[in-house]
């Protein structure tokens, strides 16, 4: 899809009013609220109630107060400052752009938000210099991430509104989310693995599958196989932190490359000298968001974007190749 240039989002601060149907009449005003306006989420509407800033006839009301139905509601939707990091020129691979979201591609090494140990050089402080507006927004419209060292697709909220759509599409499961993966194994088909997932009982930094755990879904199927490893292409259905890193290792082929998830490395038999150094010298997990896919947040048309693979994936995935060819000539 074309890139569209557009100018920076802004916060609109004019007051808009609505008038409550007739048929609402006994029902809670903070549900009428959401019902009268859908393009802001629940808890934002509950907060401009107990706010004040929006009214019922010209009254502040509690969110529980009933509407009798014809008064008038007033809502000035005055966006504050949500994040307050600085903006920082870094340079930003965007794929589509409009008035409502960004869709980028995330390099390998690019921390996402701003915390401890990464105060500045993210992704946060990338878009707040690309779009200042984007301050008013949770996480700076950040509506999903991706590992620091996984690279690919991204959408990212330029607007309330398109937050809240986005928010709420990954909610139900309506944006494909589809990766590359380059595991430990050669595996002979494509599976799901159906295992929930939380923090590790004992290690703060990493996941794991547990039976209390949040529901967790990954499908995978086979895009190429090699002697001893394998590419997959990875389709989430839920969204858990590290999922098809912990997936992956929980079903014995982890990810070449990962820190946390890998266990030691592995060579196979007789490997060339080149897949020897390719493999020691990969030091992060070999994941990649190939293809984002989601309906736009406003007009409801599909937007798709896909990135192949950056260059140390397509060289690692080189030297598996041409190491399975070098086997299959020395065995005829």
């Amino acid at each position: 899809m074309p890139s569209n240039a557009s100018p920076p989002s802004s916060p609109d601060t004019a007051p808009r009013t609505v008038t409550v149907p007739d048929q609402a009449s006994g029902r809670r005003f903070d549900a009428v609220l959401a019902e009268l306006f859908p393009e802001y989420s629940r808890s934002r509407l509950a907060e401009w109630i107990k706010s004040g800033d929006a009214l019922l006839d010209g009254r502040q009301a509690r969110p529980r107060d009933p509407v009798r139905g014809g008064e008038r509601v007033v809502l000035t939707a005055a966006l504050e400052i949500q994040t307050r990091s600085e903006p920082e020129d870094i340079a930003l691979d965007i794929l589509y752009e409009d008035a409502d979201v960004f869709v980028l591609d995330k390099p390998a090494g690019l921390v996402v938000h701003p915390g401890a140990g990464n105060p500045a050089g993210t992704l946060v402080n990338a878009l707040l210099h690309r779009d200042p507006g984007l301050a008013t927004l949770p996480r700076a419209g950040i509506v999903h991430r991706l590992d620091k060292d996984t690279s690919g697709v991204m959408v990212v909220a330029r607007t309330l509104p398109a937050h809240t759509s986005l928010v709420e599409q990954l909610s139900a499961r309506e944006v494909h989310r589809q990766y590359l993966a380059v595991v430990v194994g050669s595996l002979v088909s494509g599976g799901t693995v159906n295992a929930p997932i939380d923090r590790h009982p004992r290690d703060r930094l990493r996941q794991a599958v547990r039976e209390d755990g949040r529901d967790a879904v990954t499908h995978y199927r086979l895009r190429e196989r090699f002697r001893a490893h394998t590419l997959l292409e990875c389709r989430l259905e839920t969204g858990r932190t590290h999922q098809i890193r912990v997936h992956m290792a929980h079903i014995k082929h982890p990810i070449i490359g990962d820190p946390l998830y890998g266990g030691p490395l592995k060579l196979p038999k007789g490997a060339t000298d080149a897949l020897v150094e390719s493999l020691r010298g990969f030091k992060r997990q070999a994941l990649h968001a190939e293809t984002l896919e989601f309906a736009h947040p406003i007009s409801g048309e599909p937007v798709r974007c896909s990135t192949p693979m950056p260059a140390d994936m397509q060289a690692l995935v080189g030297t598996l190749r041409e190491d399975t060819r070098e086997a299959e000539e020395r065995a005829r």
